[in-house]
């Protein structure tokens, strides 16, 4: 066992060289993690009175910070170290990992920082919000495509470092034959929404916040993933599709290109409804709400029926949900307005009361023969 002395005053130890690595490791360790303390919390309160970008950059930059300390104070103790050969090519071996997962770390860290900049610009919140669904659901797709690229060149670069692996590796690809066939076809689904989810971040068929109509459920696009896509029905509900769902199958987007509706009302009236009327308290309703953006009031007998008239009241507003609040409005006071004014315009059932006459004197002409006779 390798043993090296160590002098306290006049007495001699002697310690074996693992132990002494360990402490020298564990001492290293200690003070990387106490001076990344002392030096974030230093930081940290220098930028609490900055902007917001610079405290957020700070706090995202906690882990990554930590683990570059950390990798540095080790490479150091191992140089101090009394390591045998085999145990020095184990720490190298252990501190190239350490360091390329560091890279992939900030890279990750750098993607997102410039991502949350960049989208900045954007409120989603604004009425007409278009641009900003279009740059958001970009960027976001393509942050997760990213990190997805990170994380397997990664991977990859670690595998890489191993001379097994690499050996493995270049043995596999020369004869990649039935092998990648079968991976090919183990990976499809992964690969299929990968590739969907590049192509819906360059084509946009779908945005944040779009307003869908999907296999029969109406909501809105709450998030989008690398790999499914979350829609926020109307009653809360969630409906998860896979990305590739929107590339293969129709679905119907009410705000590809204007967040802007037009809503229409049907009503059935009988024919002695004055339209002029209805269609003067259609324009005053659509005026005396502010769910109208001003743009589309229109009031038109489209089809007659046995007994009624179908009657299409179009309205327009700005958002989807703005337009199905004005439907309702519109709905709820027509009708009370033809309660009110006219009542007969309500569809009936008529019965005709006219006597027969022809019946009538059928009957009468036995009557007064009786009355001859």
């Amino acid at each position: 066992m390798n043993q090296t002395p160590i002098w306290l005053g006049e007495t001699m130890l002697t310690l074996p060289n693992w132990l002494i690595s360990l402490a020298v490791f564990a001492g290293a360790l200690a003070v990387a993690i106490m001076a990344h303390r002392i030096i974030f919390t230093i930081v940290t309160r220098f930028v609490a009175q900055m902007d917001l970008f610079w405290r957020s950059l700070v706090a995202r930059t906690q882990g990554p910070t930590r683990f570059a300390v950390i990798t540095i104070a080790l490479g150091f103790a191992a140089s101090l170290s009394p390591l045998t050969s085999g145990e020095a090519a184990l720490i190298r071996q252990i501190l190239l990992l350490c360091f390329i997962a560091l890279v992939a770390w900030i890279a990750t860290t750098a993607l997102h920082i410039w991502t949350t900049v960049y989208l900045r610009r954007f409120k989603l919140d604004a009425d007409d919000n278009l641009l900003a669904r279009k740059h958001v659901t970009q960027t976001r797709i393509l942050r997760r495509v990213g990190d997805i690229l990170i994380v397997i060149v990664g991977v990859a670069t670690m595998l890489m470092t191993f001379d097994s692996v690499r050996q493995y590796g270049v043995s596999l690809l020369a004869s990649a034959g039935a092998a990648g066939l079968v991976v090919g076809l183990a990976l499809q689904p992964v690969l299929k929404n990968i590739f969907a989810g590049i192509q819906l971040a360059v084509t946009q068929p779908i945005r944040i916040d779009d307003a869908l109509l999907v296999e029969g459920e109406w909501g809105n696009v709450e998030e989008i993933t690398s790999t499914y896509v979350v829609l926020r029905l109307w009653d809360w509900r969630r409906m998860i599709l896979p990305l590739s769902y929107f590339i293969e199958k129709p679905f119907q987007n009410w705000t590809r290109d204007n967040a802007a509706l037009i809503g229409s009302v049907m009503i059935y009236l009988d024919y002695e409804t004055p339209i002029d009327a209805l269609r003067a308290e259609a324009e005053r309703i659509a005026a005396a709400t502010p769910l109208w953006d001003g743009r589309v009031v229109n009031v038109q007998v489209t089809d007659f029926k046995d007994s009624t008239m179908e009657i299409r009241i179009l309205v327009s507003a700005r958002t989807a949900g703005q337009a199905f609040d004005l439907r309702c409005t519109v709905r709820e006071q027509i009708v009370a307005f033809l309660q009110r004014e006219h009542p007969r315009a309500l569809p009936r059932l008529r019965a005709d009361t006219t006597p027969d006459r022809s019946a009538g004197r059928a009957e009468a002409a036995p009557a007064r023969e009786r009355t001859a006779h």
